[in-house]
């Protein structure tokens, strides 16, 4: 299982929480690269509820990840 940052952007809007079965479905139907659903696939646990992306790829980029400063906008 690989992700990118492209890839993993596809589950950004998915309905969270959600088990690894409403995630493929929900990849399939707003029209994911095959990887996505691939990489979903290879997940082991069937009826785990992932609460968001961070807990399927921990790597995923956060708001916090990004320097740059809010209050000058």
């Amino acid at each position: 299982m690989y992700w990118t940052l492209e890839l993993a952007s596809y589950l950004e809007d998915a309905p969270w929480p959600a088990t690894k079965s409403e995630l493929i479905d929900y990849a399939i139907r707003s029209g994911a690269p095959i990887e996505v659903v691939e990489n979903l696939q290879e997940i082991e646990d069937e009826e785990e509820v992932f609460e968001n992306i961070e807990e399927i790829w921990p790597d995923y980029p956060t708001k916090e990840d990004f320097l740059f400063n809010e209050d000058e906008y």
